[in-house]
């Protein structure tokens, strides 16, 4: 969750945010079955992306922006501009990275995004096994995400710099949380310092009148883990220990909901006080958990000045005023950041 000790939540209208997620494009190359991406229409690649004049235009109208991250539903490296939209955030002083699921993230990949400024790069990993890779991610990449995660690592080590942050990500379920410290394992072995661990991000529980949530509804009631599995708690005091011995930082979620305590006024989240979720068609969400571009939207900022219009605009006002209530936005119900368990 973006963090901001300055923001105000007192007010319904804050100050445009440091921060912004922008989905730079909604095309993949693979098929998780954790994400809507299985379950819709592929999407082209170039009708996909989002334009690098959009980028600009929604870049220029944040001017206190100070941390960038590119990603949504899609693979960020099939947007055939990404590399001039690094550059542009970076040659402003803005923080700029990114999540890749590493099919694409060759070693020349790497050193191109390294020169043109990421400060950080994570590469998603859901599984220690090629099988479980394969069924998460609907399709066999191990060997080559695998090949190119240590390959990151020494483009890095050979360039000298302390950017890019690596990570590996990883998202746990019952199907592939027991590999957790395997993966570990693989992680020291690829030279990446750092394995961030998070469970599902929602559980969809808002979209049961809409049949087109049925699928990803029904995989997340099956294997999220808050809902109640035993053992995953064993394995993430094997995986610390298996951290410790190879010295990778190793982060992890909670896997029961704490009970929601907050002082009156104060909202359950501050996502919408301190960033925004831009899709790659310029439709604003306020935060990337939604998944899901027709569950809520905010405003379209496809034009200069747009953005701060649609900040400050009656819906974003009233999606904040009930963040400060017991009864928040439905969408937000379900949503695993929400509740404390992501």
């Amino acid at each position: 969750m973006p963090t901001a000790p300055e923001t105000d939540v007192g007010t319904l209208t804050p100050s445009t945010p440091r921060e912004l997620q922008l989905e730079v494009t909604a095309a993949c190359n693979l098929r998780c079955r954790m994400c809507l991406v299985r379950y819709r229409p592929p999407v082209n690649r170039v009708a996909g992306s989002m334009s690098f004049d959009t980028f600009r235009v929604l870049v220029d109208d944040v001017p206190d922006l100070e941390k960038l991250t590119l990603q949504g539903l899609g693979e960020p490296l099939l947007n055939p501009d990404l590399l001039a939209m690094v550059r542009y955030a970076s040659a402003r002083g803005v923080r700029v990275g990114f999540n890749s699921n590493g099919t694409l993230l060759t070693e020349r990949k790497a050193q191109q995004l390294i020169e043109a400024g990421i400060d950080w790069l994570h590469v998603s990993v859901d599984g220690a096994r090629r099988e479980t890779y394969a069924y998460v991610r609907g399709r066999d990449e191990f060997d080559r995400v695998a090949r190119h995660a240590a390959g990151l690592a020494r483009v890095k080590e050979r360039l000298g710099g302390d950017r890019p942050t690596l990570s590996v990500v990883f998202v746990a379920m019952r199907t592939n949380v027991a590999e957790l410290p395997d993966l570990v394992r693989l992680t020291a072995s690829w030279g990446i310092p750092t394995l961030r661990v998070q469970n599902l991000s929602h559980d969809f529980s808002d979209t049961q009148c809409d049949t087109g949530f049925d699928d990803i509804r029904a995989f997340t009631s099956t294997q999220a883990l808050w809902a109640g599995d035993r053992g995953a708690r064993d394995v993430f005091d094997e995986a610390r220990r298996v951290a410790h011995e190879t010295g990778v930082d190793l982060r992890l979620p909670e896997l029961e909901e704490r009970p929601v305590s907050r002082a009156a006024g104060t909202p359950g989240c501050t996502w919408p006080w301190d960033s925004a979720y831009v899709t790659h068609d310029a439709r604003v969400q306020p935060c990337c958990m939604v998944m899901g571009a027709d569950r809520v939207m905010l405003g379209r900022v496809d034009r200069p000045g747009a953005f701060g219009a649609v900040w400050r605009s009656e819906p974003y006002r009233e999606f904040r005023a009930a963040l400060l209530t017991d009864t928040p936005p439905e969408v937000c119900r379900g949503c695993s950041m929400y509740r404390g368990v992501f």
